[in-house]
């Protein structure tokens, strides 16, 4: 019976399947393209959103390339014995009603029946794109109202959010008084600071932007071994091996911070963490490794970003880089 499927109707079958592939995969790339992400470690506030400041007042990406543990999450509650559970579309009717729809027109264009009907094959694709759009259209309607439903804690963590940036945000030291000045170490001191960072530490977190960037577009890995932590030089080696795969290198230049605030700063143990917010502007370009000819980028006009840098120190020792966040803003 096998020999006498239609061709189109493997054709079909192949079709359906790999729509459905696509369907499953789609918000998984779409994930992967929006925004920037982290890298790095800040203790146990890793897998923790810095606070909202004026220069970052969007949240900054999570940290997704770590060494340190995700913590264990406490096991979900578990119903009242005999609580009945409302089940999803998918789980319910609407599962048994897309799955006999696919298996029912699968096992049809096998015996010659089926999707095609008296169409033919333009038929047949016709209405494969019709139940295709109709699943999509159901796993976006039923996702939204489980969400619309179940947004106990989301709502919460949001409304946080909108408070925290609707609120007067935490004062800033900006350039040129990030240089030096009594009044922007009292501001430094009034935000969000556990451990008193004095003026200092704010000219080395300054210093730091300037000579890790210019650092990172020469590909110095002796300096950069020596201002960040070997975590951090890690993913920063990782990125120059991808750059030389592709036969370029990523030129850094003329970085200059416009605008900072703390964001956090505060003490694990006997280490000392800080988390800035800087906006810096910088000649940031793509070239070839061989020619020096631009690939991406612009190598002539500075460009403006705003990310989360973290540094940590232990007694007796300078700052060094721990982590980058970014906030997508460009």
């Amino acid at each position: 019976m096998l020999s006498a499927v239609p061709r189109f109707a493997k054709i079909a079958a192949v079709v359906v399947l790999a729509a459905a592939a696509s369907l499953a995969t789609f918000d998984i790339a779409d994930a992967r393209r929006a925004g920037s992400s982290g890298f790095g470690s800040r203790g146990m506030r890793t897998f923790d959103t810095p606070a909202i400041t004026r220069t970052a007042p969007t949240q900054a990406a999570p940290i997704d390339r770590t060494m340190t543990p995700r913590p264990q999450q406490q096991p979900a509650a578990q119903p009242p014995l005999g609580a009945q559970q409302r089940p999803g579309f998918f789980g319910g009717f609407g599962g048994s009603m897309i799955g006999g729809l696919i298996a029912g027109g699968l096992l049809g264009m096998m015996l010659g029946h089926g999707f095609g009907g008296g169409f033919g094959f333009l038929g047949l694709l016709l209405q494969i794109g019709l139940i295709m759009l109709a699943i999509s259209f159901a796993m976006r309607f039923f996702a939204n109202r489980q969400r619309t439903q179940y947004a106990g804690p989301g709502a919460s963590y949001n409304n946080s959010a909108m408070n925290n940036a609707n609120a007067s945000p935490r004062p800033s030291f900006s350039i040129p008084s990030i240089g030096g000045g009594t009044a922007a170490s009292q501001k430094a001191r009034q935000a969000n600071d556990e451990i008193g960072l004095q003026q200092a530490d704010l000219d080395r977190f300054e210093h730091l932007l300037t000579e890790i960037q210019s650092a990172y577009g020469a590909e110095d890995y002796a300096t950069l071994r020596r201002l960040t932590t070997p975590e951090a030089m890690s993913y920063l080696a990782e990125e120059f091996g991808e750059n030389a795969t592709h036969g370029v290198r990523n030129s850094v230049s003329d970085v200059r911070l416009l605008q900072g605030d703390i964001a956090e700063a505060w003490r694990e143990g006997d280490s000392e963490y800080a988390t800035l917010a800087m906006r810096y502007s910088s000649i940031d370009a793509v070239v070839d490794r061989a020619t020096g000819k631009l690939v991406d980028g612009d190598d002539r006009n500075p460009s403006e970003t705003t990310e989360l840098w973290t540094f940590v120190r232990k007694p007796g020792s300078d700052w060094v880089l721990s982590a980058i966040q970014g906030t997508g803003t460009h």
